[in-house]
């Protein structure tokens, strides 16, 4: 039989760096009352006996999984199966992650991405509720959406994405919707375009109304030809051939996600219309899909990576502090200028 090396033990540990080992244990569990020397020597310690923690243990001493969960929940639409093959397409998830994950990293917390629809709300409650993580990074797109209420009633630490619906006392991290899309009609009637329209997210969903609403504020013409999209590319060049074929002497183009943009561009191009010269294209939210627009796209800034980050810093506060009072942050949006407009 082959015997395995045994693993350096927190006795060897605590033996080499010249301390207790109740001081190993508060070093491992990040306790705010050792001082830096010491955690410096038992860190070198740590790194020259090759000990490494049982995180099942530390986890019952601590009561903390070191992970939080980024559940990214979407509404019921019997028209759209696309909800998985988004969630690893559309730049503005991969974004969120990359955020929150180099907010998280630092303090050793781990990001688990959990999507999730209606039909699964109860599996998620269920996983969130058995201690898996110790809070919840929410994206929730829908105002009808019951998880929002459902992962506060759970007393677990959440930070939301948008501004809840109804009275929901939780933290959450938005952009100034509205003054995104008066940025965009500012910019097209700056131009020169005087035959405005836009494309719009779903109006169910708050970043969907709002910057309909904001479009139309600045204009102060609720009657601008709006078509709703569904914030893919493909929504977005459908909905583009529809507002053409009912509006074709259109000269400025407001749409409300970047890769509806990509998809108007298309469907413009495809009618013989040039871009910015007979139609000028405004997107919104500064992706990767905006550069590779040709020509590369006009669009809303949305600093999506430090909305996530801050969403991220809001969380671990609350999960050290659970009586902290909710907060909300909202960021204030920017016009990126390209040849689209």
């Amino acid at each position: 039989m082959i015997s395995r090396p045994r693993q350096p033990t927190m006795d060897q540990v605590a033996a080499a760096a010249g301390v207790s080992r109740a001081t190993v244990s508060r070093v491992m569990n990040n306790a705010a009352s050792v001082a830096p020397a010491i955690r410096e020597a038992v860190q070198r310690a740590v790194a020259e006996t090759g000990y490494v923690p049982n995180v099942a243990a530390r986890s019952l001493v601590t009561r903390r999984s070191n992970s939080v969960a980024l559940v990214i929940s979407e509404p019921d639409r019997p028209d759209d199966h696309s909800f998985l093959n988004r969630i690893f397409t559309d730049p503005y998830f991969g974004r969120v992650t990359a955020g929150a994950t180099s907010a998280l990293r630092p303090h050793d917390v781990h990001l688990v991405v959990v999507p999730t629809d209606v039909a699964d709300h109860h599996q998620v409650v269920r996983y969130l509720r058995q201690g898996h993580v110790d809070g919840v990074l929410l994206i929730s797109s829908n105002e009808h959406d019951p998880l929002p209420a459902q992962v506060h009633a759970l007393g677990i630490p959440a930070v939301l994405s948008s501004r809840p619906p109804g009275p929901l006392p939780v933290s959450y991290v938005d952009v100034d919707q509205r003054r995104g899309a008066a940025l965009a009609a500012a910019h097209l009637l700056s131009r020169g375009c005087r035959r405005l329209a836009t494309i719009n997210g779903p109006l169910d969903i708050p970043a969907g109304s709002e910057r309909l609403d904001g479009f139309r504020a600045h204009l102060a013409d609720p009657g601008i030809p709006a078509v709703t999209g569904n914030f893919t590319r493909a929504g977005g060049e459908a909905a583009a051939h529809a507002l053409l074929d009912a509006h074709p002497a259109i000269d400025g183009l407001f749409v409300a996600s970047d890769l509806m943009a990509e998809g108007a561009l298309r469907a413009v191009q495809d009618r013989g219309r040039r871009v910015p010269q007979d139609v000028a294209v405004v997107g919104f939210d500064d992706s990767s899909a905006a550069l590779e627009c040709r020509p590369p796209l006009t669009t809303v800034r949305q600093p999506v990576e430090e909305m996530a980050a801050e969403m991220a810093a809001l969380l671990l506060a609350h999960i050290d502090t659970p009586t902290r009072s909710p907060r909300s942050v909202i960021f204030q949006p920017t016009l990126v200028i390209r040849a689209s407009a």
